[in-house]
């Protein structure tokens, strides 16, 4: 599954698959030449191994 989101200006393609039984992961998509550096985020269902996700990339980019 792909979500997209924007996230403070900046849009993000997130992408969740499954990894076993009621365990999902999400992880920032791979863009061609581009890097996946992120850790994944995990979760019992696509959507909230994503929100996990969404949520801490708006904790990570909130300005100071």
């Amino acid at each position: 599954m792909r979500y997209k989101e924007t996230i403070n200006g900046r849009a993000y393609v997130i992408e969740a698959s499954s990894v076993g039984r009621d365990r999902w992961r999400a992880q920032i998509a791979r863009l061609p030449g581009g890097r996946a550096a992120l850790m994944p985020f995990y979760g019992a269902t696509p959507n909230e191994a994503a929100g996990q996700l969404s949520a801490w990339l708006t904790r990570a980019s909130r300005t100071q």
